[in-house]
């Protein structure tokens, strides 16, 4: 497979800047306190499609050829990625097909649907989900573009750390959330070049740890179908993201379920912006590691916002 060099984050940042926005960089003194450390944060739930995924997905679906643009694009996604691509199919104007576990949050199906893509739907597990794709990419000979695999998408995603030390000026450290791996693969390709003494963490909930056991062990290791809150980090890492995690993230650091509801509700009080489970991870992190980021620069990556406002982790069911 072809790895992604920091040239195609570059060409795809010129690819996708009309169809994204250049997300702002909030600070925080309240967290800062909370920490002891300058924390940044790279406000992706501000993003089109309400995630950072639109940036991949803009890139794969923008460099298609026309031939390719003609038979559309198809995606499995838990939401995120999905409602991503069919985000960018829209704008193109070309068709887009998505298949999603059926226990997948209703707000992101229904934003998959606004966008003009159909959902097919599948079990909750990896394996339901790779065999239901396969079958619908065989009918309809669609443009396979992979939720965080796909060296087009990595490139896209790296755009975000780009944004951010341009934004931001020198870190000391980056934290962004890891399910497969797109948007922690971006962020080194990009900051091994622009700014290579940059840390880089990934943060995972406990109850989806593959990737932090998948580190520690050397190979990567895969979990078919984990449950977490944090819907869009269920996924295993690949070879391709495999690469760059192994290479270049300084460490992973997990954090409970608990510690995730209370980080994304401290972040919805203090700061006044929507962000999801997935999105809390980091700071969540930071919280239960000061030790690591005190009197330090830190990046943090808010991946996205996408939740369903009836059923917030801290409503009483």
């Amino acid at each position: 497979m072809y790895i992604p060099d920091f040239d195609d984050v570059r060409k795809a940042h010129e690819r996708i800047k009309p169809h994204i926005h250049r997300t702002p960089v909030l600070t925080s003194s309240y967290f800062n306190s909370l920490t002891g450390a300058e924390l940044f944060f790279k406000c992706e739930n501000l993003q089109k499609a309400g995630v950072f995924k639109a940036r991949g997905a803009s890139n794969a679906v923008f460099s298609l050829s026309e031939e390719q643009a003609a038979r559309g694009v198809a995606t499995h996604s838990s939401g995120n990625h999905g409602l991503s691509l069919s985000y960018a199919a829209g704008r193109r104007g070309i068709s887009a097909s998505v298949v999603m576990p059926r226990t997948a949050p209703r707000a992101k199906k229904d934003a998959v649907r606004g966008y003009g893509a159909t959902v097919v739907e599948c079990e909750p597990s990896t394996s339901s989900r790779e065999a239901v794709f396969a079958e619908v990419v065989a009918s309809s000979g669609a443009d396979f573009v992979h939720p965080y695999n796909d060296p087009r998408v990595i490139a896209g995603q790296g755009t975000c750390a780009l944004e951010l030390v341009e934004q931001a000026g020198p870190l000391d450290a980056l934290v962004a959330p890891i399910g497969g791996g797109g948007m922690v693969s971006g962020s080194c390709l990009t900051l091994s070049n622009v700014s290579p003494k940059t840390r880089i963490y990934a943060a995972e909930p406990e109850q989806a740890d593959d990737a932090y056991r998948s580190f520690k062990a050397g190979h990567i290791i895969a979990d078919d179908a984990p449950v977490t809150i944090a819907d869009g980090l269920k996924v295993p890492l690949k070879d391709l993201t495999w690469h760059f995690v192994s290479t270049y993230v300084s460490d992973i650091l997990l954090c409970s379920e608990q510690e995730i509801i209370d980080a994304m509700y401290l972040i919805w009080q203090r700061m006044k912006i929507v962000v999801e489970p997935s999105s809390a991870v980091t700071m969540a992190t930071i919280l239960k590691n000061p030790q690591l980021f005190e009197g330090q620069r830190v990046g943090v990556i808010l991946t996205g916002g996408n939740v369903d406002l009836k059923k917030l982790p801290w409503m009483a069911s």
